[in-house]
């Protein structure tokens, strides 16, 4: 089984545009892919954005509880946002929705919140949920001021915690950009190397990039993404 831990360099910085291009790719060569957002913060009435479009994306009939165990109003960190309603992060319940849909799919993405040191309980922040459980890790950088900084760290996070990096992906979320920060961004694409694994250019909401914005074959071999 391939799974992707998909985690950014901040919060907003197209993770969940990431998450769908790649579950889309893969629906379309005809992988059988599931998908996961553990906690969602800033749930509106209607239901968790993220878990829904990754959902859709991956063509997938999962009941949105189990594809998203843990929703809450509050747009905070999953911690942060558990306390302001007076609960806990239920990690038993997520534990046991990723694993039973690790046993309903062939391979699976999961979308973690904000970034990697983001705490997602007491005790445990979006690295250490991603080493509990075994899964490589695909950072999601955002191409904009800082970004040089916030991805190595990022890098040296993963590194430090023994986090196999599938890559990192940079996104144009935030839109056309400067001219000092699309030079600062040639020097962080000169830095990455073999790890930078796609570019996503800026979208529309609701729209995802074509799918040469990503190497998905490097992606799916160092995930160990099989047919």
């Amino acid at each position: 089984m391939g799974r992707i831990f998909i985690s950014g360099t901040d919060t907003d910085v197209g993770k969940t545009v990431v998450s769908c291009a790649i579950a889309r790719a893969l629906r379309g060569e005809g992988l059988d892919v599931g998908v996961m957002k553990p906690s969602e913060t800033g749930v509106p009435e209607e239901g968790p954005y993220d878990a829904r479009a990754l959902i859709e994306a991956a063509g997938v009939s999962d009941p949105l509880d189990l594809v998203c165990p843990e929703q809450f109003d509050l747009p905070a960190a999953p911690l942060v946002s558990a306390r302001a309603e007076s609960r806990v992060v239920d990690l038993g319940k997520i534990d046991l929705a990723l694993k039973t849909l690790s046993e309903r799919h062939a391979h699976l993405l999961v979308e973690g919140a904000g970034g990697l040191l983001v705490p997602l309980d007491e005790s445990l922040d979006m690295a250490g949920f991603a080493a509990r459980h075994a899964l490589p890790v695909l950072l999601v950088a955002r191409a904009s001021l800082g970004t040089i900084n916030h991805t190595l760290l990022s890098i040296e996070a993963c590194e430090k915690r023994g986090l196999p990096l599938v890559g990192v992906v940079i996104s144009h979320a935030t839109g056309v950009l400067s001219d000092a920060d699309a030079k600062n961004l040639e020097l962080l694409r000169e830095r990455l190397g073999e790890l930078l694994v796609g570019e996503i250019p800026p979208v529309a909401p609701g729209e995802l990039p074509s799918q040469d914005a990503l190497d998905l074959a490097q992606i799916r071999q160092r995930a160990g993404i099989a047919n």
